[in-house]
């Protein structure tokens, strides 16, 4: 089987000779198992038009490759990964110096494993065409400014910021911005002490289970919906309600009459996209306040709002203080910033606040104090408003691209955001399409983890067009394309 030359590309950050370069990529690629034995790799002349180089610079790469038993020649045919490639080291470990000795399936008083969020590659970046979903792209990142602020939030002026233990308090700077700038932007008004400050939007989403839930009690939940919030629910051992959406969102007549929490994201359904019409977050708090039910909105992605302004948050138009709102700065900023915020009742933020503090206390003083400068001082909008523009380029090559391949396009954002969700042709199963295109350097989202039950459609997959450059994404959706028809014939 030849190895496709789409599937190499020069990692602009490397060091090294354009030889050094290529021969390092290749040797990776062996090693990592992404090349295997007896594969041809692409003509010498075929890689280097691909990669833009000289012929010479790959042949004397091939060549040192086959000195190093990487790589056979084959007479009339060309190189092919070796037989005798060399392999990471395998090692076994001694049996009897573990000393592990418990019986951990009787130990275990509870699971936390065997979930369905799925994993993403490590090196997602080293892919060519990576269409996943909440990962920054760094191009785009204002790395100056970010270090700026946090080099002043390590300041002397800040010291107390950096160093004190807040325990069951957040640090006044961010809790300011939010309360003034943030939330008054989605029509919400909140003081101090109905804010809590997060690690992310799902450490929020926990602490709301776990003070909200117990065994008795029912949570209402979208069908599909964000895997990771089924996972939380799940080990919370309450009962779950799926309720499907429709292409409005979550339907509030289709609400059981014994939900106790209804868990949402009416502004951007996750993972569809829908987008819940005004008259149906009204209908939505008639019904919750019929049922006796609390809501929690889940907010991501308002701030990607590039095509027209995002409709009014649930929270705002709640006049009973039922609907607990959670926000976060990780799909904006950056997803390893971890820095998330619950907005509800003073009673209900106080439970979080002391389950918070029993747990991690309070997320990094310094990390609150360089998110607050990076806010306060404008970096963040000057942020927001560059992604907006760089993803309405993208989401239009994208959708021309799909359009051109006749992809079908399940869902998409009605005032931006970073993904589309598609639909596969019947009995293609998207997890499988994914191992294909990996090979190829392409990689998606199955959309089978976002459906509860084993009965779960497996032809649906998301696409995200916010880590990779809009002169890729025609390409990529081709490789999708010819693969996608492979399947189907």
């Amino acid at each position: 089987m030849a190895i496709s030359v789409e599937t190499f590309f020069l990692n602009p950050d490397a060091e090294g000779t354009l030889q050094a370069r290529i021969q390092q990529m290749i040797a990776h690629g062996i090693l990592s198992g992404r090349f295997r034995k007896g594969e041809k790799l692409p003509s010498s002349r075929k890689l280097a038009q691909h990669l833009g180089v000289s012929r010479i610079t790959v042949t004397l790469a091939y060549t040192e490759l086959l000195a190093n038993d990487y790589l056979e020649s084959r007479d009339r045919s060309g190189y092919y990964v070796s037989e005798n490639a060399p392999e990471p080291p395998q090692f076994t470990p001694n049996p009897t110096s573990s000393g592990d000795n418990i019986d951990w399936s009787r130990a275990l008083g509870r699971r936390f494993t065997g979930g369905r969020t799925p994993t993403k590659p490590l090196d997602w970046s080293s892919y060519r065409y990576p269409f996943i979903y909440g990962q920054t792209d760094p191009t785009l990142f204002d790395h100056a400014n970010w270090r700026h602020c946090a080099l002043q939030a390590l300041g002397q002026k800040d010291f107390s910021a950096l160093t004190t233990d807040y325990f069951d308090q957040d640090d006044p700077k961010l809790i300011e911005f939010i309360a003034r700038h943030t939330l008054p932007r989605r029509g919400i008004l909140a003081q101090p002490d109905e804010i809590l400050v997060t690690m992310g939007a799902q450490n929020a989403l926990r602490l709301t289970a776990q003070v909200l839930l117990t065994q008795r009690r029912t949570a209402a939940i979208e069908e599909p919906c964000y895997h990771a919030l089924r996972d939380i629910l799940t080990q919370s051992r309450c009962y779950l309600s799926p309720v499907e959406v429709d292409t409005d969102g979550l339907p509030p007549d289709a609400l059981p009459d014994h939900a106790d929490v209804i868990f949402t994201t009416p502004s951007h359904q996750s993972p569809t996209n829908a987008t819940m019409p005004l008259e149906r977050r009204k209908a939505l708090l008639d019904k919750a306040r019929e049922m006796d039910a609390l809501i929690v909105e889940d907010d991501y992605e308002f701030e990607i709002s590039f095509l027209r302004s995002p409709s009014p948050a649930l929270k705002s138009l709640d006049s009973d203080g039922r609907v607990i709102y959670v926000g976060s700065f990780s799909k904006s900023i950056f997803p390893g910033l971890r820095l998330g915020y619950l907005v509800g009742s003073k009673q209900f933020i106080r439970e979080c606040r002391a389950l918070r503090a029993s747990v991690l206390r309070h997320p990094p003083g310094h990390i609150q104090r360089t998110a607050a400068y990076f806010l306060n001082l404008g970096h963040y909008d000057s942020l927001i408003r560059r992604m907006g523009q760089v993803f309405a380029r993208r989401r239009n090559v994208m959708e021309q691209a799909l359009a051109d391949h006749g992809l079908g396009v399940e869902g998409r954002g009605v005032f931006g955001g970073s993904s589309i969700w598609m639909r596969a042709p019947e009995g293609v199963d998207t997890e499988e399409l994914d191992h294909i295109l990996r090979t190829r350097s392409v990689l998606i989202e199955p959309g089978r983890t976002f459906f509860r039950g084993p009965g779960a459609p497996r032809n649906f997959y998301r696409l995200a067009y916010s880590s990779i450059p809009s002169e890729r994404i025609p390409d990529g959706i081709a490789i999708l394309a010819e693969e996608l028809t492979k399947l189907t014939r």
